[in-house]
């Protein structure tokens, strides 16, 4: 495991998410940070692309879709 602190790949980004921040991948949660990162008026994805950048942005929702694809 990486000790970066941008998840360079969905196993790091998935461990992030559900160990690190104790996160549970549900159906729900993880349509509704697909719908906030794919809103460009939503105000922590303002945030979020500030931080970590636009292609962060989008290896993020591929992520997020992949988790989704696995339930």
């Amino acid at each position: 495991m990486s000790t970066a602190l941008i998840p360079n790949s969905y196993e790091e980004w998935r461990h992030c998410i559900t160990v690190i921040c104790g996160e549970e991948l549900t159906p729900s949660y993880i349509e509704e940070r697909i719908k906030a990162l794919n809103s460009p008026k939503d105000y922590m994805t303002k945030k979020f692309v500030d931080l970590y950048g636009e292609q962060q942005r989008l290896k993020t929702l591929e992520w997020f879709a992949k988790a989704k694809n696995k339930l």
